[in-house]
């Protein structure tokens, strides 16, 4: 017997005590969840999404939190499902003169809300100010400031609004460790009658800083939220009415359940959004979580938000504890939001998308999309142009096509990678170095290859978890790697003074020179795809082999994974083909969808053969696809075979 197929009979072992063992326990365990997508994985927001507030109003749900120095200033995401979210306006615009241009400064909080006919958002900026529309999507009015008194005292930050069952508003108060208030708003926005002190809750500082209180009401209870801090903890009060009256209120505890699952890395949620009930009588909420395992460490991607359901024994909630397995959807329909990762972008648009942000105010104004018909136009002074996204994955390849004659060392321009104040940072450019070169720069490791491309270049950095690679080309097809991996795990772990709050940002620069961008790329379909860097899953396992990891099937019905994000070619390219590389022990046939395993569309049905131990390339032809999707992989149905899937890609 070879190597490859001891290997393979080792993994048919493995597979064969997951479906005997974990898989045979769950509950959901029925053939409707392997044709259709019922359930999802946590994060919902991945990538950094802090101080989540969540609202409903209809058949519509609305996010907001902190955006701290990212401009233009909170972005309002929409969902119709609670699982998938879509940036639809922003709030306070780049230009804002009451809000600090600093890291760890700008805007903290983002309370979105509905009351007197009137959708508001209340933040944090050098004191409380509100904004008023008539809808989520905007136009959103200049800020107003809301106005205090001696008896209210300081206002604070990551105070939220609660609106009680007579459409009475109030807003929860939070300044400092020991400051938890309560007082009503008026018409005007403004605050009204008499403080309801709640100093008490934390006076002992019981709760750490007891920060980001929210609050619900059910069964004629109120119930008050406060976290611990940035590092975790989530508790629960409730009282029978609104009063300063400690003997009034009960201590009810943690709110999240313990934690069983050990490989999940989201494990200490908290700052969550009031809990709200759907028409089905289920509850559920959103909160707040770094990333880190016990032998790896994804704080600096910042606090990625995810979905829990919430169940009550008693008039007490309890938030579900997180997991890394899949969880039953909501009973809502998905409408046709793609989930949330980084958008690709031609720039042939007169606006930018809504899914971009700066890194300081004077960025928001150095660029262009008027100066080249169909491209972006950095435009750096003496600072850094940039234009960038949330980093949402820790797999992907990025790519862009940079216009620029570099000819002074201060000339660069093309990708980049950065934590929250830049400090540290990944850029692949083409520059100037004795001659122009295309140079890749992390830390204190330098790859640079002579450029032979001209002033028109294609760049890609590939991320593999922490390995980050650099390739560079003349025609976007044939790529020069510009040498081994650099390790990225500095940038992606825990970061001086939180990372200045928030998480990694993925995009475009230009230094010491106009440079033109003709797209943005970051999850490029024509480049390999891990099948492991799926966002969602059912019925499936990731094994590792070697220095790969493979994922196959768990149970008789076949199982399915979900790539998000996949960009399959723009305006002058689509795909005519795709290929998946794997191991099998028989025949069978995989289903590639896009966007969905029941609404989507069947892009191909690729016939599998045995492999005989060996990795294998199979092909089909597809019709010509382009544009960025939801790229869905499922596997054949009964127990035949067994079936590895390392990589996936479209030609």
């Amino acid at each position: 017997m070879n190597k490859n197929l001891k290997l393979l009979v080792g993994l048919f072992l493995i597979v064969l005590l997951k479906i005997n063992g974990l898989y045979a326990q769950q509950t959901v365990d029925s053939a409707g969840y392997y044709s259709g997508v019922k359930t999802f994985i946590n994060p919902v927001l991945p990538g950094d999404h802090p101080d989540p507030t969540l609202l409903k109003v209809g058949d519509d749900f609305y996010h907001c939190g902190s955006s701290f120095h990212f401009n233009p200033y909170l972005p309002i995401y929409h969902s119709k499902d609670l699982v998938h979210w879509e940036i639809i306006s922003r709030v306070v615009p780049s230009n804002a003169p009451y809000v600090t241009d600093q890291p760890s400064a700008g805007i903290w909080q983002g309370a979105i809300t509905y009351f007197y006919g009137s959708y508001w958002i209340y933040f944090s900026s050098n004191g409380q100010w509100f904004c008023k529309a008539n809808s989520p999507y905007g136009p959103w009015t200049d800020a107003t400031q809301v106005k205090t008194n001696p008896t209210t005292g300081p206002l604070g930050y990551d105070n939220s609004i609660f609106v009680d069952d007579d459409g009475k508003p109030f807003m929860v108060i939070k300044n400092g460790q020991k400051i938890n208030r309560l007082q009503a708003l008026g018409k005007d926005g403004q605050l009204t009658d008499t403080v309801i002190n709640l100093d008490w809750i934390n006076a002992k500082l019981q709760y750490s800083w007891a920060e980001g209180p929210v609050m619900c009401k059910r069964h004629g209870y109120y119930y008050y939220f406060p976290a611990g801090d940035v590092t975790g903890g989530q508790y629960v009060l409730r009282t029978k009415e609104l009063t300063s009256d400690s003997t009034k209120w009960e201590r009810l505890g943690e709110f999240f359940k313990i934690v069983t699952d050990r490989s999940v890395g989201l494990r200490r949620p908290n700052h969550i959004a009031a809990p709200l009930q759907l028409a089905d009588g289920s509850w559920w909420t959103i909160g707040q979580s770094y990333e880190k395992y016990a032998d790896d460490d994804w704080s600096g991607t910042g606090r990625q938000t995810s979905l829990f359901p919430v169940t009550w024994s008693d008039d007490r909630p309890w938030g579900a504890a997180p997991t890394s397995q899949p969880v039953l959807k909501p009973n809502l329909p998905q409408s046709g939001i793609p989930w949330r990762c980084v958008r690709s972008d031609y720039f042939d648009k007169n606006s930018l998308g809504l899914w971009w942000h700066f890194l300081s105010k004077k960025a928001s104004t150095q660029y262009s999309l008027t100066a080249k018909k169909g491209w972006l136009r950095l435009n750096p002074d003496t600072a850094r142009a940039h234009l960038v996204q949330k980093e949402t994955d820790h797999f992907y390849s990025v790519v862009t096509k940079v216009d620029m004659e570099a000819n002074d060392t201060a000339h660069k321009a093309g990708l980049y990678l950065a934590n929250g104040d830049q400090k540290v940072n990944a850029r692949l450019y083409s520059g100037y170095d004795n001659g122009r070169r295309i140079i890749f720069r992390f830390d204190t490791a330098v790859r640079s290859v002579e450029n032979q491309c001209g002033n028109l270049v294609w760049l890609k950095i590939e991320r593999n978890q922490h390995a980050l690679s650099a390739y560079c080309s003349g025609n976007g097809k044939q790529w020069v790697s510009l040498g081994a991996p650099v390790n990225a795990a500095h940038l992606d772990r825990t970061q001086p003074n939180y990372n200045s709050w928030v998480g990694t940002s993925v995009g475009l620069f230009a230094e010491g020179k106009s440079a033109d961008f003709d797209f943005f790329v970051c999850k490029d379909g024509f480049s390999s795809i891990p099948a492991c860097s799926f966002s969602n899953y059912f019925g499936v396992e990731t094994l590792k082999s070697g220095n790969e990891k493979r994922v196959t099937n768990t149970s008789d019905y076949g199982g399915w994974f979900m790539i998000p994000g996949v960009e399959i070619g723009g305006p002058n390219m689509s795909a005519t083909e795709f290929a998946i590389k794997a191991l099998s022990t028989g025949r069978g046939n995989i289903e590639i969808w896009l966007d969905d395993l029941k609404d989507g569309k069947l892009l191909a049905s690729i016939p599998i053969s045995a492999t005989g131990g060996n990795l294998k390339t199979f092909t089909k032809k597809i019709e010509n696809v382009s544009g960025q999707h939801d790229v869905f992989v499922k596997f054949p149905a009964g127990a035949n075979h067994v079936l590895f899937i390392e990589s996936i890609r479209f030609l």
